[in-house]
């Protein structure tokens, strides 16, 4: 089982030049499926993708076509039926539960549809709680999140509850949570989808600067083609395959 450092993640601003072209994910061969009370519930089969260190790639597709399974097996929630799932060098597929756990913490960061505050929790404790989960002094690991809700521009409101946040601060707290412990990954599964149109444009716009000043790899699931089209890659999940999308088909309405 691998050591779970417990050294505060130090900042990254932009990556290496020999980072630049390295494979951060390799999906290879990769099938998921159910069963269900009418027989087998085929998602998807065979799909294979390489995404590059420092990209920003968009998934999109109708609901029920398996985006967000499929970003729930990048992050080691959920297991293929087949197929391998490399990130770097480790081989997500074949993790045990509590090593799944420990490279979650330590590789991934989450965004969600729903930001997932504990309500109990001030904004700083919410960002704050990846670290302690580390095993980070608490003190620290306020400091920490004090710095990365500073990132977020929400530093005067870090001693508010969920409760007395408007929606589009819930969800930057939420995104600096996902960050706090400077992930290989970011996976953003709708993360604007619960955001008016306005809030929505500016959330996305600060995952695409923080993406580019801490030098993240980001996989991004959303309907909305027009903040797709921000990406670098825009690829559709539909009939159980990937494929890639140029040009016109980019402002396509989406499904």
């Amino acid at each position: 089982m691998p050591t779970i450092s417990t050294a505060v993640p130090q900042p990254s601003r932009g990556l290496r030049e020999d980072q630049s072209r390295t494979p951060v994910v390799r999906i290879t061969g990769l099938a998921k499926s159910y069963r269900t009370a009418r027989g087998e519930l085929r998602l998807f089969e065979g799909l294979n993708l390489e995404v590059s260190a420092g990209e920003m790639l968009a998934i999109v597709g109708q609901s029920g076509a398996g985006k967000s399974t499929l970003l729930h097996i990048l992050g080691a929630l959920d297991a293929p039926s087949a197929g391998t799932v490399l990130c770097g060098s480790t081989d997500v597929t074949a993790l045990g539960a509590r090593d799944a756990a420990a490279f979650r913490n330590r590789e991934i960061g989450y965004v969600w549809q729903f930001h997932y505050l504990l309500p109990e929790f001030t904004a700083e404790e919410n960002v704050a709680l990846p670290l302690v989960a580390r095993g980070v002094n608490k003190r620290e690991a306020l400091a920490v999140a004090a710095n990365w809700l500073r990132e977020v521009g929400l530093e005067d409101r870090g001693s508010h509850r969920s409760g007395e946040l408007s929606g589009g601060e819930q969800q930057r707290v939420a995104l600096a949570r996902a960050l706090v412990n400077q992930p290989r990954l970011l996976l953003a599964d709708e993360p604007t989808g619960d955001l008016d149109a306005s809030t929505a444009g500016m959330v996305f716009d600060m995952i695409g600067r923080l993406h580019r000043s801490h030098g993240l790899t980001s996989i991004l699931v959303t309907h909305n083609m027009d903040l797709a089209a921000r990406c670098a890659r825009v690829l559709r999940l539909e009939n159980g395959q990937l494929t890639e999308l140029a040009g016109r088909a980019r402002s396509e309405p989406a499904s």
